[in-house]
């Protein structure tokens, strides 16, 4: 089956000019999409993941509102190093999209303690400690946008990955809706976004092209979602116009999972 991606839409929109954003795992796929639509759209963006070249090539990529805050999230401290480096650069931290995350195969019964430990820690707690060192600077500004990159996954189960993937991603909704409820009075929303089967190169990493072609031909829109379709979404639940919307999980997965 061939893909019939859409065409991105061209937009001079500027309704992020003066925001600063932090987005992990955005050396490619969706965090990099998410950080580059958020560049185009006027924010600067500081870019994280692990490995300081792949950080610094990303932001190149992106431009002079850039930022590579290399770090490996799970560590004491980074995030927090994270956030600084952003504040010293731009004055501000407005948006955080915690997008970085362990997907691995593994079935239940070869899963290890230790790699269960792992995806909780890259996929839950690492949002989480983002989160706590972002809020300071947030709660001064009385602003503040939070995204969560779960998954469908966190919906239901996933079709790829393993048990810990799929419970580490359904965690990171209940962290959505607990911190949505808690930090709403400062001025902060906190969504989830989940996609379903996108086109990325961790999923084609992950599943032959005989799989996906058979996946996708099953879904109401037949086809894999695209990066930049979810980084749009994303941008949304970053924007003015989603002030009233919290605590929420936005689906975006061709209408494999309706609910």
């Amino acid at each position: 089956m061939r893909y019939i991606h859409p065409v991105p839409a061209t937009s001079n929109l500027q309704d992020f000019h003066g925001r600063v954003a932090i987005v992990t795992g955005a050396s490619r796929g969706l965090g990099l999409a998410a950080a580059e639509r958020l560049y185009e759209r006027g924010a600067s963006v500081a870019i994280n993941v692990r490995d300081h070249a792949r950080a610094e090539a990303a932001a190149r990529l992106l431009g002079d509102r850039a930022l590579a805050v290399p770090g490996d999230l799970a560590l004491e401290g980074v995030p927090e190093d994270i956030v600084n480096r952003t504040l010293d650069r731009f004055g501000r931290v407005d948006i955080i999209v915690n997008n970085a995350a362990l997907a691995l195969p593994t079935r239940f019964l070869e899963l290890s303690a230790k790699e269960w430990r792992l995806a909780i820690e890259v996929n839950m707690t690492a949002p989480f400690l983002m989160i706590k060192a972002a809020l300071p600077a947030m709660q001064r500004q009385a602003y503040g946008r939070i995204i969560n990159i779960s998954s469908t996954a966190g919906r239901m189960v996933s079709t790829l990955g393993g048990a810990h993937y799929t419970a580490s991603k359904t965690g990171l909704l209940g962290l959505t809706r607990a911190a949505a409820k808690e930090l709403g009075k400062f001025g902060i929303t906190v969504n989830a976004v989940c996609p379903g089967m996108i086109d990325t190169e961790l999923t084609r990493e992950n599943a032959a092209p005989e799989l996906l072609d058979r996946l996708a031909a099953a879904y109401p829109v037949p086809r894999l979602g695209t990066a930049r379709e979810v980084a749009d979404l994303i941008c949304f639940a970053a924007s003015e116009a989603a002030g009233y919307i919290t605590g929420a999980s936005l689906d975006i997965n061709g209408g494999d999972l309706m609910m």
